[in-house]
């Protein structure tokens, strides 16, 4: 068993301690120690990194029987009953501790306001998440998350203290736990002044006031819970800093302050989709007078006219739309392609009238350039890799498209 120092003292960066154990466990040098100031991975919560004499430690994880496990870089050897110079890296401590202490300000701000229960949580490398049984319309989470977080802040703002207690079950039993334990021997306890009480065995701050400004950035619905994002403190500066810069160059982009760009912004989207419905009109117009052009320069046959065409790096939002309006004539037969150096895209189409299957002719020919494709036996489309092959293929679905008799 390691004795944990980081329980008594999250501000402990530097200390002292004896090997016990040193062995190599997946490649990788492993160092037991007899007491340990790093956190191991657990609870939410990253563990710390820092150095052990020169050895730079990368993971620390927890063993069944209560030792720490400090995961190295390279192969330094340690002998057990060597005493060795420990380092928390500290700049990365003081960042899980705003975030963990954060988190417990702001589960029991929404535990007080909408007795919402914690049910998950996780810091990861850009912020930390509360899964929450928070029961509202998705029209009212917004102001009901706004609430929560300035009753947390509010907390910050305090500079209320943050005490450790360890207790055994029956004393935790007759304190006000925001949630249950199922620690069957001594329970560590979390008491944040006239605020919260919870059993939790990760590293937080003294005062609440370390932990800084508490930010959310967003929510979504999670497995029947309310997932809310947040960042504390260091996070939560530079996440202001990346969200100004990005809201500051959009705003030059219009010429206009920065709280005047949602505005201006909406007025493009509005002007973009103007401009969108414009352009399909135009679209529909051009697509309508090339089609025509096309039909007109096929000879007038007793059986279905042919079309058969292929594009040069064209959109093929254009060859469908133009193959539509193809078909709309009676006794066509269309087949169109268009490609680029990397990709061959085929749309086969028929009038109403006509029986050929363009779901069978342009299956064959996907199949044949690398790809797949289809759709119904009077409009298919698909696409495949091989562009050198594709004028063999298309001459190839020409010759076997108009059914015999028609």
């Amino acid at each position: 068993m390691t004795t944990k120092l980081y329980w008594h003292d999250s501000h402990l960066t530097q200390f002292t301690a004896c090997v016990v154990d040193s062995f190599v466990q997946d490649g990788r040098r492993v160092v037991v120690l007899d007491q340990s100031a790093f956190y191991p991975v657990g609870g939410g919560q990253p563990n710390d990194t820092g150095f052990i004499d020169s050895s730079r430690v990368l993971d620390v994880s927890a063993a069944d029987d209560d030792r720490i496990l400090h995961h190295l870089a390279g192969d330094a050897r340690f002998a057990v009953g060597e005493e060795v110079q420990c380092e928390i890296d500290w700049a990365r401590r003081r960042e899980m501790m705003q975030q963990h202490t954060g988190q417990h300000l702001l589960s029991q701000a929404f535990f007080q306001l909408f007795g919402a229960e914690t049910r998950g949580f996780r810091i990861n490398d850009h912020g930390a998440e509360i899964d929450l049984t928070l029961e509202a319309g998705p029209d009212e989470i917004p102001h009901a998350i706004e609430r929560a977080e300035e009753l947390a802040n509010a907390v910050v703002f305090d500079d209320r203290e943050v005490r450790i207690h360890t207790v055994t079950p029956e004393e935790a039993a007759r304190l006000p736990l925001r949630k249950e334990s199922f620690i069957t021997d001594c329970i560590r306890v979390v008491e944040i002044a006239d605020f919260d009480w919870s059993p939790c065995g990760g590293t937080h701050a003294r005062r609440t006031g370390e932990v800084g400004l508490i930010a959310v950035r967003r929510w979504e619905r999670a497995k029947r819970m309310t997932r809310v994002e947040f960042v504390c403190g260091g996070r939560a500066l530079r996440d202001y800093r990346a969200a100004n810069r990005t809201a500051g160059a959009v705003a030059e982009r219009f010429s206009v302050a920065r709280d005047e760009a949602a505005e201006s912004l909406a007025r493009l989207f509005e002007e973009h989709k103007q401009l969108q419905r414009r352009a399909r009109a135009l679209a529909e117009l051009a697509a309508k007078a090339e089609a025509q052009e096309m039909l007109e320069a096929v000879p007038s046959t007793s059986g279905p006219r042919l079309i058969s065409r292929i594009f040069e790096d064209r959109d093929f939002d254009e060859v469908k739309l133009l193959a539509h309006r193809l078909v709309a004539s009676d006794q066509v037969v269309a087949l169109l392609a268009t490609r680029d150096r990397e990709m061959a895209r085929l749309v086969f189409a028929r009038s109403a009238d006509v029986a050929a299957d363009m779901n069978a002719l342009l299956r064959a020919a996907c199949e044949a350039i690398g790809g797949r494709g289809g759709g119904k036996p009077d409009f298919a489309q698909g696409g495949g890799a091989r562009v050198a092959e594709l004028e063999r293929v298309m001459a190839e679905a020409a010759a076997t498209s108009v059914p015999r008799g028609q």
